[in-house]
Order: structure tokens, then sequence, then C-alpha cells
């Protein structure tokens, strides 16, 4: 089941709290997590856990995490229902993941741990 939360829901930090400051989650991933204001969460719930998610902001994307490929797929896909993203640095280590759901993915930035992923206009497809 995927979840849109902010960090004025009830039970956000129920399920998110233990990710801000995790220095596991920052090793698999390269990257904090900060639970700001501005922030919408897409989060995959599985039997009370949390299998993945995706905060965006502004229709970028801030942070990404999986411990469940096809949770972090469910989440991409509603996302792009929902909203236009455009240019995102993200995580590297799902690249995998952001083309099988039809993201853009650029990696000539410069980054070492992170990518940049964007879906294509309605102009830049026809």
């Amino acid at each position: 089941m995927v979840v849109k939360m902010t960090n004025q829901d009830e039970d956000f930090y129920k399920y998110m709290g233990r990710f801000f400051g995790s220095r596991t989650i920052e090793k698999k991933i390269n990257d904090r997590i900060y639970d700001d204001d501005s922030k919408e969460w897409y989060i995959a719930i599985e039997e009370g856990k949390v299998m993945a998610f995706v905060s965006i902001n502004k229709n970028i994307i801030k942070n990404i995490y999986s411990s469940k490929d096809q949770c972090l797929q469910e989440i991409l896909k509603a996302i792009k229902k929902e909203n236009q993203i455009t240019y995102s640095t993200v995580t590297n280590k799902y690249t995998e993941i952001y083309e099988k759901c039809g993201f853009k993915v650029s990696e000539g930035a410069g980054y070492k741990n992170f990518v940049i992923i964007y879906m294509e206009s309605e102009e830049e497809i026809a």
C-alpha cells in the first residue's frame, strides 16, 4: 500500500522517524534524509513496515529509499501519475528502477553517488 503524507500527519513519525539521522540508511543510499515542512512523502507500507519512500518538493524528487524494488516501482508510478517531475538529483542506487519506471537518467553531471532524473515533457515526446 502506498500512502501520501507530510510531516504534519499524525502517523508520519511513527513510520518515518527511524529514517531521520540514520547512519545505516545514509550509508545505503549515500544521502541524508530530512523532514522538511515543504516535502510530500510517498511511502510504501507492508505489514506496518516502511518498505520504500520518496519525498518530493515542487515536482523535484528529494529523497529515495527502498528495501524492496517492487515497492519503489509502485511509488514512482504513483508519482508520475500525479506530478511532472523536473530535474531531480537523486541517489544512483536505484538507477535501473528509475529507467524501468520511465524516467530519463543523466549520469554525466559530475556526481559520484548521484544521478539526475526527470520526466520528458509532452513537447519532447511529440
